[in-house]
């Protein structure tokens, strides 16, 4: 019984590690994001709020939106589809794809 409780305690401490360390990648992901919107296509950082739409606020054509997935795909390591952009709406939206992306792929 005694080996049980070890085994659980152990099993809740590597979830509880798991879950601040994808915590601690959606700010490093919202924050890298960020800047490759302003660094790559000139958006002004005060723009950019996680539930404003991300179409709108950007008003990025396609060829951009083109460049601006080539560029995330490069910088986190994930390939993007565009099932993936069906029912984006803000910036959010965006963070959490990406974010699910990485996940996944690490799963």
């Amino acid at each position: 019984m005694i080996k049980k409780l070890k085994n659980y305690k152990i099993l809740c401490i590597y979830v509880v590690r798991k879950i601040i360390d994808t915590q601690m990648k959606i700010e490093e992901i919202i924050e890298k994001v960020n800047e490759i919107l302003v660094e790559e296509f000139e958006v002004d950082a005060e723009v950019i709020e996680a539930d404003k739409n991300l179409k709108q606020t950007l008003d990025l054509d396609s060829l951009d939106y083109v460049d601006l997935v080539v560029i995330i795909e490069s910088n986190f390591g994930v390939k993007l589809v565009e099932a993936d952009f069906i029912g984006m709406v803000t910036f959010q939206d965006f963070y959490n794809i990406i974010n699910n992306k990485i996940v996944a792929k690490n799963a």
